[in-house]
């Protein structure tokens, strides 16, 4: 199936990542798919939640913040936080948390926050698959005795969105596609292709396991590919044995 933008149904949208972007952030970088565009930041503070400094031996935790800034949709948005961006910024933090040990990651917190520049479809994955980058990043600045950032990771993880678009599976739908699919998925899953989550919405008529397999096969192609990227462009800083990645 050839697509509105020339795309085969199992290419994702041309990605780059401009790392380290501009700020104060220890992790940061601007990660585009196609037109949507995101600044990923990660910042670590020892400033522990309340409910963490009540533990005998407080482990870290890692959160994130989504926002869309007024100008990356038209018409203009409005600068609140509504409930889509809460559930959004949830998803992106237990996908993080997922292959973060915490333990390993001692008293601090670290915030991972994504705000979207220009929306064209799959903000909330592309936050996912910038995000990781991101905390890898602040992370591997902290140099205190006895840290060691790479303990911290048990795995990578990044996200791609599927869908059904005139009766056929693709991968990383756009917003045009994403308009006027049958169905809307959104994968989030680790570089050694476990899952950490699946969203998926019949938008007209519901599906069947045949064509849920269909779009979880083309989630798991393209996340091996972002999961690549992700250890490209970490180069040295990859946090995992690369034996065991799609590196």
């Amino acid at each position: 199936m050839s697509r509105h933008d020339g795309r085969l149904s199992s290419d994702l949208r041309p990605v780059r990542i401009e790392r380290p972007y501009f700020g104060a952030a220890p992790g940061r970088l601007l990660i585009q798919a196609g037109r949507t565009t995101i600044l990923c930041t990660a910042s670590v503070s020892t400033d522990l939640p309340p409910w963490k400094k009540k533990q005998d031996n407080p482990t870290g935790w890692v959160t994130a913040e989504y926002s869309m800034l007024p100008g990356c949709t038209s018409p203009r948005k409005d600068r609140r936080t509504d409930g889509r961006a809460t559930e959004i910024q949830r998803l992106i933090g237990r996908s993080l948390r997922s292959v973060v040990d915490m333990a390993a990651l001692g008293p601090r917190v670290v915030t991972v926050d994504c705000d979207v520049l220009e929306a064209d479809g799959g903000t909330r994955t592309l936050s996912i698959t910038g995000g990781f980058i991101a905390l890898v990043d602040a992370l591997a600045g902290i140099d205190e005795p006895g840290f060691d950032y790479r303990r911290v990771f048990r795995d990578s993880v990044a996200a791609v969105s599927v869908g059904v678009v005139s009766g056929q599976p693709v991968l990383d739908l756009d917003y045009v596609e994403d308009s006027r699919a049958d169905v809307d998925m959104n994968v989030v899953m680790t570089g050694g292709g476990a899952y950490v989550e699946v969203q998926g919405t019949a938008e007209s008529a519901p599906f069947d396991r045949q064509l849920l397999q269909q779009q979880l096969d083309l989630a798991a192609v393209g996340i091996a590919r972002l999961s690549s990227l992700q250890c490209q462009t970490l180069a040295e800083k990859w946090p995992l044995d690369t034996k065991l990645t799609n590196c």
